[in-house]
């Protein structure tokens, strides 16, 4: 198994075996995953053995929202290529993106852009912190690796468990950084009231995803934007999950809402490294008094991947594709379940759905899943981002596949022992280290 004994390998050179979290193979199926791609196109993925899957997994961890490989982006970026992808003078696309951002968020007036989510968040919240003269975040969500956000962990080593990772130690974050981030849990305004009243005049940002796994009680979100308002400080949506997948643009524009700043990712190159911040002129103009600039942050490819994906994702309601594939796959979970005496949960929005199995122990039992999927050749994890790709026959034939599978994990359940029909270890939930 090439891709196993590469990732064995790879654990020894690269520290944490690659450079992104959620794609170990121990999150996963540890010992077993193919961990390594020579080819993917569509949402069909061939390991280095040869071995072909249709992709429930993450579909490149949500970024091909029209799938792997899509002929259209890939021939306006190999023109880009053609031309030049880098020069001292700056690409037009720059331009381009920012005006059809901005028309699809009537409400925003300015863009920055930068490559990944993670740092489009540390922009925005530098942004909004120069705006608003403040220094302390308060904030719902996941959002990045950053200083900025893993500084929650050092006054209480708990304060990611709900947002991120149960245990994750932020060692080589400043501790001079701690109680300058602060965590509320989503629908809890009084969590949100109860910072503001512990720390009067100190919050400057508030910064959230406007949807997580479920959404928004009555009021949860206007409450949010009339206490930003209230004491001054600057509104951050982070759609970077969220955006462009429940309709064309922010899924704020569905509640209704109107940040101050929004920032978006993944689903917006298709794949190729593009992020943008948007957001009101009286706020994002603040931008330069401070130093925010990259080098990278100017390169071709990423402006034109965003132009032709939002294109074709307009041109084929893709959302509505996304959303009704979603339902489909959870209607058939329910089905299964129901057919086989499973207990499960199902959250998310249907274009980034996740099931949940209640068990004594719910991540034996999805480690089975995906094992057992694996041989009958899908990847799978507890959470499936669909794509344009997906066509309701790969879908109807994954419930197909699954049926048998469901009814081997009742079986297991019955014995009383699932690890026994597991052939490696149970998949890791939070955050461990592996050498």
């Amino acid at each position: 198994m090439k891709g196993q004994q590469l990732w064995q390998k790879a654990k020894n050179l690269i520290p944490g075996g690659n450079q992104l979290l959620s794609k170990r193979a121990e999150k996963f199926l540890p010992g077993l995953w193919p961990a390594y791609y020579s080819k993917a196109k569509g949402c069909e993925v061939w390991d280095l053995d040869g071995n072909h899957y249709y992709d429930f997994a993450q579909m490149g961890v949500g970024s091909c929202i029209l799938g792997y490989a899509d002929d259209d982006v890939n021939a306006a970026v190999i023109e880009a290529i053609q031309k030049g992808s880098m020069c001292s003078l700056n690409c037009h696309e720059e331009v381009e993106l920012a005006e059809k951002l901005i028309s699809l968020h009537p409400w925003a007036d300015m863009a920055r852009f930068a490559r990944t989510g993670g740092e489009a968040c540390a922009i925005a919240v530098r942004i909004a912190r120069a705006a608003s003269g403040r220094s302390k975040v308060a904030f719902c969500g996941y959002h990045g690796w950053h200083d900025w956000y893993l500084s929650a962990n050092l006054g209480d080593a708990s304060n990611l468990d709900g947002q991120l990772l149960p245990g994750l130690d932020p060692l080589g974050v400043p501790r001079e950084l701690k109680e300058t981030a602060l965590p509320f849990n989503y629908n809890k305004l009084n969590e949100l009231e109860a910072l503001v009243d512990k720390y009067p005049d100190e919050i400057g940002v508030i910064i959230m995803e406007p949807r997580r796994e479920r959404g928004p009680h009555l009021g949860f979100l206007e409450g949010v934007r009339k206490i930003a308002d209230r004491i001054g400080a600057v509104l951050v949506f982070d759609e970077v999950t969220s955006g462009f997948r429940i309709n064309l643009g922010g899924i704020h524009l569905t509640y209704g809402l109107e940040p101050d700043i929004a920032v978006f990712g993944k689903a917006l190159g298709n794949g190729y490294p593009i992020a943008a911040i948007i957001g009101l002129k009286s706020v994002m103009d603040v931008a330069q008094d401070s130093f925010i600039s990259s080098t990278m942050w100017t390169e071709r490819i990423g402006f034109v991947a965003a132009l032709t994906t939002i294109q074709k994702m307009k041109e084929n309601d893709v959302p509505g594709f996304l959303v009704r594939y979603g339902e489909r796959i959870n209607k058939g979970w329910h089905n299964l379940a129901q057919k086989h005496g499973l207990k499960i949960h199902i959250n998310g929005i249907p274009p980034l759905t996740h099931i949940a199995f209640e068990a004594d122990d719910p991540l034996a039992v999805q480690t089975l899943y995906t094992q057992e999927m694996l041989a009958k050749g899908y990847l799978l994890g507890a959470s499936v981002y669909t794509t344009f790709a997906y066509s309701d026959e790969i879908i109807d034939q994954f419930i197909v596949d699954s049926d048998s599978v469901f009814g081997f994990i009742k079986e297991a359940l019955d014995a009383g022992d699932i690890k026994k029909y597991l052939k490696g270890d149970v998949i890791h939930a939070g955050f461990k280290r592996l050498t």
